[in-house]
Order: structure tokens, then C-alpha cells, then sequence
């Protein structure tokens, strides 16, 4: 056994990257897996428990989302300036009160500041986690911890919602409860991994003398990031269809639609955990700005084919191509943020990836009144060429990098 292929494979993946990087890759399967147990039932828990009506549970459930936009700059640069540790521990903590709040939680104002703190919390430690992988692991190798970190996300979100489903079943209430135990758990072996590894010394290092407005400035200034970020926008609002849109054109269009959409979802999943490491390995031969142009055109094709899909076949051949530009563009958008940040304000640019948020408030929208006054067919074709856009800002943001007349922020550390 231990002469064998396997063992010498997983030895070596064992020594490719610091404890503390594996540690946060099995940290990230826990924390989707514990928060997809709960947080798809929460329009349904609140509908069940509650007086309020589907447009406050609407509020309620979109305050995370939006708190979640302007939360990862502020997240990631406190990380940049006080460290990693203390934001990321606050963070897990704060989502442990969180999931325990909406057990207990009695009143829509309680309700509508958990929500507000559960997308805070995430905003906070989805970039600060980041940054700590990249602070830790050489850059040749960024791309595929990038990878394995959103292998790691659908791990957790693909065994979730059963799990979820399992413990309603027994008290609804129950898989909030489970949920903020496993944060309080993650939080606590996660402090004690950091103090055992010398995550204070590794910050000594890393940490400036900056301030958070001059970080902000150093950033607001920054046109390259405003390309990637506009980028980012547009393909978040393309995304959004396959998480909103895509289950009521589905659902209208068979008697059985519904059904359809929970096979397609979990195709999604399938697909990431099965093909995202030898996905990885091709993509590590080429640039960023190649693999995430690659990517949108599968994201492209797949729309193409939702618009024009007549069977359920041509649906799950269609996700299964959506999905290639899902595994793409992911790794590939977190490297060309990496390759502009600064050592000193890595988390701050992570952090400032959550302003493309804004295309997954946007993009239902714009999907709902595409399918209301046309139908899916148009929809989806316009989603295929409003991806193709995403393409083009991408490259001019390449391009204005590339040119002698823009000075690499690494080079010019800001002044307090």
C-alpha cells in the first residue's frame, strides 16, 4: 500500500501546500456543507415560523446579499491591515451566533440583522481565506489551490441541502442548530491550527504601515481592477440566470420542470467534483486572460443551448457545457486579481471582488423581465451575448496592464 500510485500521490499533494492551506480546503467543504443544510430552507423555515409575507421574506433573505457587496473590501482590507487571523476567526465565530440566532429568532427586525451579519460574515471570510492561501502558496501554483478551493465549495454544497433535507425532517429548526455548531467547531480548530503554525509571524511579515482610506484610494484608482471588476459583473449577471431564471423557464416549459431542474442542479455539482482537478491541469498551461475567455465562451454555448433546448438531454448537455465555464472562469478571475494586488493589500483586491456582486442583484432582474415580456428562447441568446461582453472588458483591462504607461501597484505601495 504504501509503494503504491495513490499513497505517493496523496504524499505529494500532502507536502505541495502549507497545513495551514489544507486546513482552510477542508474548513471550506465544512463551511458549505453546514451552511447549504440550512440557508436553502430559510425562505421556507421563515414562511412556516413567521407571519411575514413572501415579499419581507424576500427582503429579508436578499439584506445578506447586499450586505455581502460593500462587506468584502471592508473584510479584506481590515485582513491587510490588523491580519488574516483575527478577521477570519471573527468571522466563523460571528456566522456560529448567526445560524444559532435563526433557531431562536422571533421578530423580522431580528431576522433582518442575522441576515444582514450571515452575508458580512461570508463577505469577510471568502477573500480573507483567499488571501492566506495566496500569502501561503507560490504563485506557480495559486491556479490550482484556486481550483481546488471551489472543488472543495461544491464538495460541500452538493452533500448539503441532503443533509439539510434529513434533519428538517426531524425539527426544522435543527439544521440551523447543527449548522452553528460546525462554525463554532471550524472557528475553534482553526485557532488552534493558526497559533500552531506561526500564522502571527507569517502576518509580522506580511502586514504595512497602511492605513484603510489609503488602501481605498491605491484601489478606487486602480483601471485595470475596474475592467476586471466590470467583468466580473457582466459574467455574474449571465450566471445568475442558471441559479434564478433557468428553474422558471424550466418549470413552464415541462410538466415535470421541476424535477428536470433538480437533476440539471445536480449534474452541476457532479460535473465540478468530477472534472474540476483534470480540468485544473489543462488550464495551468495557459494564461488567466485564456482560460477565463475560454471559460465565458462555454458559459456562451451553454446559454445557447438553454435557448435552445427541447428535451431534457439537450437541457443536461447544455448545464454540463455551462458548467466547464463555471470550473474556468472561478480559478482563472481570482488569478488575474492576484496578479495586481500588492503582498501588502491582497486582501483588500480579493475583498474588492464583491462589488461584482452587483451582477447577482442585477441579473434576476434583468432575467425576469427578459422571460416576462419575450420567453426563455430570447432570454438565454441574450445571456450568450451579454457573456460575451464580459470577454472584452477582461481584455481591455489585460491590455491597460500590459502597457508601459501603468505602474504596477506592487511597485507603488500607497502612502498614509
Amino acid at each position: 500500500m504504501r509503494n503504491s500510485k495513490w499513497y505517493k500521490q496523496l504524499l505529494l499533494f500532502g507536502k505541495s501546500y502549507h497545513p495551514i492551506v489544507h486546513s482552510l480546503l477542508l474548513g471550506t467543504i465544512l463551511a458549505r456543507l453546514a451552511s447549504s443544510m440550512s440557508l436553502p430552507f430559510l425562505a421556507i423555515y421563515l414562511a412556516k415560523h413567521t407571519d411575514l409575507s413572501a415579499v419581507m421574506i424576500g427582503v429579508i433573505i436578499g439584506a445578506g446579499s447586499l450586505a455581502g457587496t460593500v462587506g468584502g473590501f471592508i473584510g479584506g482590507t481590515l485582513s491587510d491591515l490588523f491580519g488574516r487571523r483575527k478577521i477570519l476567526l471573527g468571522a466563523l465565530f460571528g456566522w456560529g451566533v448567526v445560524f444559532v440566532g435563526f433557531a431562536m429568532a422571533n421578530s423580522a427586525l431580528i431576522f433582518f440583522l442575522l441576515s444582514l451579519l450571515n452575508g458580512l460574515c461570508r463577505s469577510f471570510y471568502e477573500p480573507v481565506s483567499q488571501a492566506l492561501m495566496a500569502d501561503l502558496t507560490e504563485k506557480e501554483n495559486r491556479f490550482k489551490v484556486f481550483s481546488l478551493r471551489y472543488l472543495a465549495i461544491n464538495i460541500g454544497v452538493a452533500v448539503g441541502p441532503l443533509l439539510g433535507a434529513v434533519f428538517a425532517a426531524l425539527d426544522s429548526s435543527l439544521p440551523f442548530y447543527i449548522t452553528g455548531c460546525v462554525y463554532f467547531f471550524y472557528a475553534f480548530s482553526l485557532y488552534l491550527l493558526l497559533n500552531k503554525f506561526g500564522i502571527r509571524r507569517i502576518e509580522g511579515e506580511k502586514k504595512g504601515n497602511n492605513t484603510f482610506l489609503s488602501v481605498w484610494n491605491v484601489v478606487r484608482s486602480d483601471l485595470v481592477l475596474r475592467y476586471y471588476l466590470l467583468g466580473g459583473i457582466v459574467t455574474a449577471i449571465g450566471y445568475s440566470q442558471m441559479t434564478v431564471t433557468l428553474s422558471q423557464y424550466v418549470g413552464g416549459k415541462f410538466t415535470d420542470g421541476v424535477a428536470l431542474f433538480a437533476v440539471m442542479m445536480s449534474v452541476n455539482a457532479i460535473t465540478v467534483v468530477a472534472l474540476q482537478v483534470p480540468f485544473t491541469k489543462w488550464a495551468d498551461r495557459f494564461a488567466p486572460i485564456t482560460v477565463l475567455a475560454v471559460g465565458v465562451i462555454f458559459y456562451a454555448l451553454g446559454n445557447v443551448g438553454f435557448a435552445l433546448s427541447g428535451g431534457w438531454i439537450a437541457f443536461i448537455v447544455s448545464m454540463i457545457v455551462f458548467t466547464f465555464g463555471e470550473m474556468l472562469t472561478y480559478p482563472a478571475g481570482n488569478m488575474l486579481t492576484d496578479k495586481i494586488a500588492p503582498d501588502g493589500m491582497r486582501g483588500a483586491y480579493y475583498g474588492a471582488q464583491s462589488f461584482s456582486n452587483l451582477g447577482h442583484f442585477l441579473g434576476p432582474w434583468i432575467g425576469g423581465l427578459l422571460l416576462s415580456r419575450y420567453d426563455g428562447t430570447v432570454l438565454f441568446l441574450v445571456m450568450a451575448v451579454v457573456a460575451l461582453f464580459a470577454v472584452a472588458f477582461y481584455r481591455v483591462g489585460e491590455k491597460v496592464r500590459q502597457t508601459s504607461a501603468y505602474r504596477m501597484n506592487s511597485q507603488t505601495q500607497p502612502v498614509p
